[in-house]
């Protein structure tokens, strides 16, 4: 049994996390999905709750042909530490993915087998861009996978992004 573990916070989930997540199908006998920083939400760099990128996630992955979980996993801010944590919320895994170079070098530390799958069109399929088109009104629609966006729809996310994103002194209307 090979199982993977994948972890990213997800704000979106997005067509890069997609095609990385294929890619791990295709080797590995079930996947574990960490969604990192769980505990945020409700700010403009992280406007997903834990339970919308789960919806998302899980809804993108419908026709994947490979066991998953979605684990939420909230920071603990202490390094060292961490992959302990990480351990301690998802089931047991053998190798991790990953091209974050601080997750690369904790796993790596504690003696656990890393692998960085190359990136997808990295310069447009990343949340950051991804939030900062939605906040500017242009489309953004084709970074993610359908379902994605029907989940974004669902919550009013756009309406989200753009009303955190305001300052208190901001009298423009972000719509």
């Amino acid at each position: 049994m090979n199982r993977g573990f994948y972890i990213g916070r997800f704000q979106p989930y997005h067509n890069g996390h997609q095609y990385i997540l294929e890619k791990i199908a295709r080797t590995s006998d079930e996947i574990i999905i960490g969604v990192g920083s769980a505990q945020l939400s409700h700010e403009p760099a992280n406007p997903f709750t834990a339970g919308e990128r789960v919806l998302m996630i899980t809804r993108a992955l419908k026709r994947i042909d490979c066991p998953f979980y979605v684990i939420p996993i909230e920071d603990i801010r202490r390094n060292a530490l961490w992959v302990a944590h990480v351990r301690s919320m998802a089931p047991p895994f053998d190798t991790v993915y990953s091209g974050n170079p601080l997750v690369v070098r904790l796993f790596e530390e504690e003696g656990i087998c890393v692998e960085s799958p190359a990136m997808y069109e990295r310069e447009s399929h990343s949340g950051t861009e991804i939030r900062r088109r939605i906040l500017e009104g242009e489309e953004w629609e084709s970074l993610v996978p359908p379902a994605v966006e029907q989940v974004i729809r669902e919550i009013d996310g756009v309406r989200r992004i753009r009303q955190i994103a305001r300052n208190d002194g901001d009298s423009r209307s972000p719509w």
